[in-house]
């Protein structure tokens, strides 16, 4: 266990953790000759006041270059029903638009309870659907988060590797980051004013987008799943 003054972080070959989820049916359409990659993540609190989006402001600030975000917002959707596979409404279409566009997926969530807190369960749910629509799978991705508490988040992420396993979305296994959050360790625009917890973010988003690259270079064009599900599935 490494400590900084943001806190204790898990350092050496298991220092930081990821998850990940399926790919969608649409791909991103990204130039193999272009140097950078479209990253979308998710923030999974709907806190105004959320560490973890401090969190993801400190992730992007040291991340290479090459990698672009934007965030894929939660907050509007309801909740997930196959009542409305046969026509999403717009927050349901928007997230999966959202994921297709992306290279890769990032995760920066809180542990709630033990387990993933129910927003981004939630935003997952919407994206594997409708059945063989599935928006995360191939999707390189990785999960990453914060707490105020000393094991940072592990047993979510260990929650969320099982469903997104289950999504078939490649996910970066090491390193590991479970990261205990100390307020005065960043500034006001998400920076770490530590340099050695900054160091341990700038490599695990190094990591990361070499991951990222890999399984985009190893991914076949196509999607993993029914093109046209039919009545039966949708049931189920």
């Amino acid at each position: 266990m490494w400590t900084s003054p943001l806190g204790s972080v898990e350092a050496g070959a298991t220092s930081l953790h990821t998850v990940d989820e399926p790919v969608p049916a649409v791909p991103s359409g990204r130039n193999a000759a272009m140097d950078t990659f479209k990253i979308g993540y998710f923030v999974g609190s709907l806190s105004s006041t959320s560490i973890n989006r401090v969190l993801s402001k400190a992730l992007i600030s040291v991340a290479p270059p090459e990698l672009e975000f934007h965030e894929i917002a939660i907050r509007d959707l309801p909740l997930y029903s196959s009542d409305y596979d046969s026509d999403f409404p717009p927050a349901g279409r928007e997230l999966k638009d959202a994921i297709a566009a992306s290279d890769g997926i990032l995760f920066v969530s809180p542990e709630y309870n033990r387990s993933i807190p129910g927003a981004l369960k939630n935003a997952i749910d919407w994206g594997s659907r409708p059945w063989g629509t599935n928006s995360f799978a191939r999707k390189p991705t990785g999960i990453i988060g914060a707490s105020p508490g000393g094991i940072g988040t592990a047993v979510m992420q260990s929650s969320m590797r099982s469903v997104l396993s289950f999504l078939d979305a490649p996910q970066l296994n090491a390193p590991e980051a479970y990261i205990r959050f100390v307020a005065d360790a960043y500034d006001d625009d998400g920076s770490v004013k530590d340099e050695g917890t900054a160091g341990l973010l700038r490599h695990y988003m190094e990591e990361y987008s070499a991951f990222v690259q890999r399984v985009l270079a190893a991914n076949a064009p196509g999607h993993i799943g029914d093109p046209e599900p039919d009545s039966a599935k949708l049931t189920r």
